[in-house]
């Protein structure tokens, strides 16, 4: 399963360690995870944006981290699931790992 990562970068000083022990997690349950923290640095918000809203496009399921709330993109992300109907999840459990 392809599986998108969303949850808060922007101020989040432990953002790279804290996507990439989920997306290990993920990996290690055979799943494809597509994660926004590997972006690469120095983009416009907006680009950061366009590369998110693809990855997810392309996921079949969004998994929303504790924290998607206190990030606007992470915010835009959950709008645009629940606007297009792509299937989201809290619960890394779900996938194979534990929670979130």
């Amino acid at each position: 399963m392809k599986i998108y990562i969303s949850g808060k970068i922007t101020g989040d000083r432990r953002y790279k360690a804290k996507f990439r022990e989920v997306e290990k997690k993920l990996a290690a349950a055979g799943h494809i995870v597509l994660n926004p923290a590997t972006a690469p640095e120095g983009l416009r918000p907006v680009d950061y944006m366009r590369l998110c809203f693809a990855m997810m496009e392309a996921a079949d399921v969004v998994l929303f981290m504790q924290d998607y709330q206190d990030s606007r993109g992470a915010m835009l992300e959950w709008a645009w699931c629940q606007y297009v109907g792509k299937q989201t999840c809290f619960d890394l459990a779900t996938f194979g790992g534990p929670e979130t």
